[in-house]
């Protein structure tokens, strides 16, 4: 079969989908970018949030299924104020029926409202509807614990076996010196991983500050306050994907297991802030410190990433003409095989395009090739051949060996707006997202499947 009639077959799976709504009710259901279809591809995972914020105001996570559109509450905030506690942006794990959410604490009021440094993951399994699992230890009470952070974790990320979460992190501690006034201390944001070395007991506190978790806590990239012009430098890591289902291979040939690419601020020459790629390896043994670099943090500085940790910049866009990370919000994402490591960058007329580079460095190679921009984030196909995105309200999928682009959804009927969270099922079979569907004066994030 020649390469034009394969590459027809390969597209045929396309042709054969079509959108369908999944749910109606007049409220909310905000999907986060990633993993929220259940293991067997039965369930979606959401949020009750009609836009992307209000988090702490928002009560409840619940379930629709793909093919009956029944919908169940999995879990609803205690005492839900809109100070908090609030939850949101959840996740399915891989392998369990399990979610993850973040959760704010649960001593939130208008004193202590819900923010990004006083939340955590919470985790419920769907047999046990409204039981919490808190997955990550905080203690904000010196001295810290090991195993347990300071702060507030979101955006979780679970990797392929189910056993450990990635997140992006913000400090209480540094939040508090940085209103003290040091311009030398700030709370950036930065990126850790709970690793299956729990459970983690902290210190019992009268205010309800400090929880016990599941899972062992620490953070795994490096950040300064100042980052030297021209350096690979950075003052804040975010926006991370796991390379690979089970890592990649280096240029030594050995295999580094874990592994998390992300998107990391250095400065360029003239002190401007330049997005580049960056990828944290991760070692088997997160509970082992740098001597003199205590993983808990002290009072005076942020917890330090642990023995065997290292990070690297795989980009280096500067002399472009458009140069850094630019598009929509989006996070990283890996071929399933940890070969290459995807992002959005502009090409030479301005638009937004897919790239892909190695996770060892190198050359940065453009992926798509289309005459307008990537408008959503986007996500690779379970076999690793395809990307989806959107653009125009419509959905894209782009045949990563050829570069050949096609419009795979309708367009939008009349009221239908914010095409978001563009998403593959683990079976390849379904994509989802979301869609604003206009009801009288006002509209709600539905779910929509090709299916």
């Amino acid at each position: 079969m020649n390469s034009k009639n394969r590459n027809m077959d390969i597209w045929e799976r396309f042709e054969k989908m079509n959108e369908t709504q999944i749910t109606s009710y007049e409220n909310g259901h905000f999907l986060n970018p990633i993993q929220y279809f259940s293991p067997d591809d039965k369930w979606i995972v959401y949020d009750t949030r009609n836009d992307g914020g209000h988090i702490g105001q928002t009560c409840c996570i619940e379930l629709v299924n793909t093919s009956t559109k029944e919908i169940k509450l999995l879990y609803r905030a205690p005492g839900q104020t809109v100070h908090g506690p609030g939850v949101g942006a959840a996740t399915f794990s891989p392998v369990k029926d399990t979610a993850l959410f973040i959760h704010g604490l649960f001593n939130c009021d208008s004193l202590r409202p819900y923010g990004f440094t006083r939340r955590t993951g919470v985790a419920v399994a769907m047999d046990n509807p409204g039981e919490p699992i808190f997955m990550d230890a905080r203690d904000v009470t010196d001295p810290f614990t090991p195993g347990a952070l300071r702060g507030g974790t979101h955006a979780h990320s679970w990797s392929a076996d189910g056993e450990w979460i990635s997140f992006t992190y913000n400090d209480a501690l540094m939040a508090q010196l940085e209103t003290s006034g040091d311009e030398n201390i700030q709370d950036l944001r930065v990126i850790g991983v709970m690793a299956p070395f729990g459970p983690v007991t902290v210190k019992d506190d009268s205010e309800g500050e400090n929880v016990g978790g599941e899972k062992f806590t620490v953070l795994v990239t490096m950040v300064t306050e100042n980052p030297e012009p021209g350096s690979d430098q950075i003052n804040r890591a975010y926006e991370e994907g796991w390379v690979g289902s089970e890592g990649y291979v280096k240029s030594d040939q050995s295999r580094q297991k874990r592994a998390l690419a992300f998107l990391g601020d250095t400065k360029d020459n003239n002190g401007n802030v330049l997005t580049e790629v960056f990828i944290a390896d991760i070692p088997d043994n997160v509970t082992l410190e740098v001597p003199g670099q205590p993983i808990a943090g002290t009072a005076a500085s942020r917890p330090a990433p642990p023995s065997g940790t290292s990070q690297r910049r795989l980009t280096f866009t500067g002399d472009n003409k458009y140069p850094g990370v630019q598009g929509p919000r989006h996070w990283v994402r890996s071929a399933p095989d940890g070969s290459m490591v995807f992002f959005l960058m502009k090409d030479e007329t301005g638009n937004v395009q897919i790239y892909a580079v190695s996770p060892n460095g190198g050359e940065i190679n453009r992926v798509t090739r289309n005459n307008f921009s990537v408008e959503t984030t986007f996500s690779i196909s379970p076999d690793g051949r395809f990307l989806a995105f959107g653009n125009g309200e419509r959905v894209f999928a782009t045949l990563i060996e050829t570069g050949e682009t096609r419009q795979i959804s309708p367009g939008p009927a009349e009221g239908m707006t914010g095409l978001a969270s563009i998403y593959w099922s683990n079976n390849g079979k379904m994509i989802g997202y979301n869609r604003k569907v206009a009801v009288g004066d006002t509209s709600y994030y539905q779910i929509f499947l090709l299916k």
